[in-house]
């Protein structure tokens, strides 16, 4: 893949699929970390500042990851990382490499995929990762008010109001049931 114009007009997900199916079957049948329940994915992946950017799910990991585009993704050095301004903030990336993809970006997003029960969750999840990373953050001090709802809404209210990371956030850890990283 080395024609940007050709990069571009093709959407990457078929081929990051088949790179990590066999990575899979390659390296990873067996290991104790795999989720039985999951396959490889990839999920939403649009254009995104000349990359495509998207969630790819594993058996053993969900990545957010940039790959190239109308531009190239930009190469890193072993061990070096680069930041990424979303509107929900800023996230870092580490490079990669693979033959038939090139140098790619990845963001870690969830390690082991332990708490999904099936392949339905797991995109639901990389699905809203991928909206909240468009969701400007607003760090207001909320109104005081003078009665709090009951139910599940004020469950909400209270989850988001507390403090919480990035990460948090982007796994929808303010939701019903899910719990924030310690």
């Amino acid at each position: 893949m080395k024609n940007s114009d050709s990069i571009a007009a093709v959407h990457p997900g078929n081929l990051l699929e088949k790179v990590y199916r066999k990575i899979h079957l390659e390296h990873m049948l067996g290991l104790p970390i795999l989720n039985p329940d999951l396959q490889v994915e990839a999920v939403g992946f649009k254009p995104y500042d000349g990359l495509w950017l998207g969630v790819l799910i594993t058996p053993w990991f969900m990545d957010l990851m940039l790959l190239s585009g109308t531009e190239n993704c930009p190469v890193l050095g072993e061990g070096k990382n680069q930041s990424w301004i979303f509107p929900a903030g800023s996230l870092k990336f580490y490079g990669g490499f693979e033959t038939d993809l090139g140098s790619y970006q990845a963001s870690s997003l969830i390690s082991p995929m332990r708490e999904f029960a099936n392949q339905d969750e797991a995109r639901a999840a990389a699905k809203t990762i991928l909206e909240n990373l468009f969701v400007e953050v607003v760090n207001a001090e909320p109104e005081p008010t003078k009665t709090q709802p009951d139910g599940p809404l004020s469950e909400i209210q209270a989850a988001v109001s507390a403090p919480m990371s990035k990460r948090d956030f982007l796994r929808g850890s303010f939701l019903p049931g899910r719990q924030r990283e310690t």
